[in-house]
């Protein structure tokens, strides 16, 4: 074997593409450096300039992406490819990988439209694509949804977008709806009385709207009345408790019944 020929053979490929390679590496590596200063800098910009927090982490991702996709173009120029080409293969290929990934993509598109149409913000508290809790981050694919038991769910955007949602702090103001019901024996006009008292108590339920109790039924077993305090979004699951509780021990101090359903039943014996 003649070592000799294969030791030249090595030197005249280094020689040819060894800087060519060393220049590529060291492209990539700095510039993979710099997309990250840069992506660090524009966020910092954006979040002096107040842009919504949604915004801020959707254009994040998408300026990371679009920055890292040119380093990696310079870095295959400084190896001597013809880009040019290689952006044409590479959008042949690119909707060949779209029309496997259909639903990838539409998860890109359904980002879009959160972040035109700004459904919600980073942390609003929303009810989306199955699930309910605080919006955590809008990325490109996903939205991620914190619950109050401290779950984490991952959310597809094309979820979200093809689904209702309901946006809890949206409104710095919310109803606390509750029904109560009482025995037919029981005292109606205290009922109610006692009801808006434990209301207008309160100091978390607003004036204005002003609180509101009525009977809205005559069931099979109870008179039925709507409970209704308007209160501030912040103090809503507060009051949504709270009022339960107060309810119940002030029934039972003033000795108002509140029925559940049952059955009465008469035996007849015959010979």
């Amino acid at each position: 074997m003649d070592i000799s020929k294969y030791t030249d053979l090595a030197i005249v490929y280094a020689s040819q593409y060894g800087l060519k390679i060393i220049a590529a590496v060291v492209i990539f590596i700095v510039g993979k450096w710099a997309v990250k200063k840069l992506t660090v800098i524009s966020k910092s910009l954006m979040q002096k300039a107040k842009v919504d927090q949604t915004l801020i982490e959707f254009a994040e991702s998408l300026i990371y992406f679009v920055l890292l996709l040119m380093v990696v173009l310079a870095s295959l120029n400084a190896l001597g490819i013809n880009t040019t080409s290689f952006i044409a293969v590479f959008g042949a290929a690119g909707l060949a990988i779209g029309l496997a990934l259909q639903g990838s993509l539409a998860n890109i598109g359904a980002a879009v439209l959160i972040i035109i149409f700004r459904p919600f913000k980073v942390g609003d508290f929303v009810e989306a694509g199955g699930a309910t809790g605080t919006v955590e981050d809008v990325n490109l694919f996903s939205t991620i949804i914190a619950p109050l038991d401290n779950r984490t769910i991952i959310v597809p955007n094309s979820a979200i977008i093809g689904g209702n949602i309901t946006n809890y702090s949206n409104k710095t103001q919310r109803r606390v709806d509750h029904v109560f019901g009482i025995g037919y024996d029981d005292d109606l006009k205290l009922a109610k009385n006692t009801l808006m008292e434990i209301m207008e108590a309160d100091e978390r339920v607003l004036a204005d709207p002003a609180p509101f109790v009525a009977v809205s039924e005559l069931g099979d077993s109870s008179v039925n009345f709507v409970f209704r305090a308007w209160v501030n979004t912040a103090d809503y699951w507060e009051v949504y408790f709270d009022m339960l509780e107060k309810v119940k021990l002030t029934f039972d101090e003033k000795g108002i019944s509140i029925p559940y359903p049952q059955m009465d039943i008469h035996t007849k014996n015959q010979d």
